[in-house]
């Protein structure tokens, strides 16, 4: 694989990963204009890191919070707002987890095509659209309750049906049961690290004994390159949305699939 394909690929998952824009239709783009083969599963596990890192850090101090107040909470023995907002995540990252185990194999025989991909691009573009506009965005990142936080986790599972994107799906429930846009942002992006964390342990397992076709520094460049754009990113959008909303993102996404469905399918 060459260096081209190299920080294309990783630029765009650094891009993509956060927005509400579907990483999975966008890897397709160049694959079809300029012929490129599967990245295959070590540059997988490398850019995944990278957007792994990139949250983590952008969410240090909520996260060293969350962990204080599980301390707290043992100690003490009683729920704070900070375990209870780490509690909630937990148990809204279980509908995918149990989703992926029944349905990983079905769905990587069935959906794994441009012209589901396209579908579905337009599909949970136009319900973004609807979420955002007729969002009620009253409720706040500490007003999430288990009903909601529930809505969103099984909305979350859909993401596993390519093209879907994941921190789309879970704004877009965020924002029809309530929440403040800044404040769905916040709640996707947080739920996304123990769902990359998951999906990398599975990924290296698998890529125990498998050749690839990257070099050492390729896979470190790519790593590198997608934590600092998915950084970005991050920051650059929970800036942007609660002034311009998601309109822009999903009219773009409602582009992007019909480019998918005219031209490649």
């Amino acid at each position: 694989m060459d260096w081209l394909q190299t920080l294309v690929l990783a630029l765009i998952q650094g891009l993509t990963e956060f927005l509400p824009v579907s990483s999975s239709a966008h890897l397709i783009l160049p694959a079809q204009l300029l012929g490129w083969q599967d990245q295959g599963l070590a540059f997988d596990v490398a850019v995944h890191l990278g957007t792994l890192v990139a949250v983590v850090w952008y969410y240090r101090r909520q996260l060293t919070a969350m962990v204080g107040g599980a301390w707290q909470g043992v100690t003490q023995r009683r729920v704070n707002e900070d375990l209870r907002l780490g509690l909630l995540i937990v148990w809204a990252t279980l509908p995918a987890v149990v989703c992926g185990l029944l349905f990983k194999d079905l769905i990587e025989q069935y959906t794994r095509s441009v012209t589901v991909i396209g579908i579905t691009t337009v599909l949970f573009g136009a319900l973004l659209w609807f979420a955002d506009a007729r969002g009620r965005q009253r409720i706040g990142l500490m007003g999430i309750g288990l009903g909601l936080a529930t809505i969103i986790g099984v909305a979350q599972a859909l993401a596993l049906i390519p093209g879907t994107s994941r921190s789309g799906i879970t704004i877009t429930a965020a924002l029809l049961v309530g929440l403040k846009r800044e404040d769905a942002a916040h709640f996707s992006f947080l739920l996304s690290i123990p769902v990359i964390l998951g999906a990398l342990v599975l990924m290296s397992r698998d890529l125990v004994g498998l050749e690839h076709a990257y070099s050492l520094i390729q896979l470190g460049v790519a790593c590198v390159l997608s934590a600092l754009v998915a950084y970005l990113t991050i920051a650059f959008f929970v800036r942007l949305v609660s002034r311009v909303g998601m309109m822009p993102f999903a009219v773009y996404r409602l582009l992007l699939g019909a480019v998918l469905l005219l031209w490649f399918t």
